[in-house]
């Protein structure tokens, strides 16, 4: 009964300290914080019932994610069967403030376009600073495939980039064509005003 008591401080005691820092990665593994904040709990009560089989506490935080990654994906197979195609996507919203939001929130959306391995891959290497090496071991996967991995996503995610910029360069030749076409078609009707005067 001792033992199963000091289980279930030290599963508290680990929980108090590194809360924060696993709602972080939460975030950044789901977009919304309400589903980042379901996803740590889910992750906590899987890992508690577990928390004894884990001898090398040191490897707790790389074990939570690696659930957090799990049931995150449990999560997008079910609600992948749940969506509804729509013509207008909702506006992102951008928080008010400097330049590092607002890249931080584009970041956030791009990353969607990746697959849910690709994402995983790249959050785990590049925000959470993991090895290749320590990827591969919270991933279930062979340091090779984390390698092609990121880097397949990462081509996906400038080929994304490169995308939106496109985008964001027609709609604005698209304006000032409008603008000059608006005022061409003014000077023509204003013409024909005068001819007919």
């Amino acid at each position: 009964m001792a033992q199963a008591h000091g289980e279930v401080l030290g599963f508290e005691e680990y929980v108090r300290t590194r809360q924060d820092a696993l709602l972080r990665s939460a975030r950044r593994l789901v977009p919304d914080p309400t589903d980042a904040q379901d996803l740590l709990q889910t992750a906590l009560v899987r890992t508690y019932g577990r928390w004894d089989g884990i001898a090398d506490k040191s490897l707790a935080d790389a074990y939570l994610r690696r659930v957090m990654i799990n049931t995150r994906t449990e999560w997008w197979r079910a609600r992948k069967l749940e969506e509804v195609p729509t013509e207008q996507l909702p506006d992102a919203s951008v928080e008010d403030g400097s330049d590092q939001r607002a890249d931080r929130a584009l970041l956030m959306d791009i990353l969607k376009v990746l697959a849910p391995k690709q994402r995983s891959v790249v959050v785990l290497r590049h925000w959470e600073q993991m090895s290749t090496e320590e990827t591969a071991a919270a991933l279930g996967m062979s340091a090779g495939t984390v390698k092609s991995t990121l880097h397949r996503a990462l081509a996906r995610l400038r080929q994304e980039l490169e995308s939106r910029d496109l985008d964001m360069r027609a709609l604005e030749r698209g304006d000032h064509a409008a603008r000059y076409t608006g005022r061409y078609e003014t000077m023509r009707y204003e013409g024909r005003e005068r001819c007919a005067a």
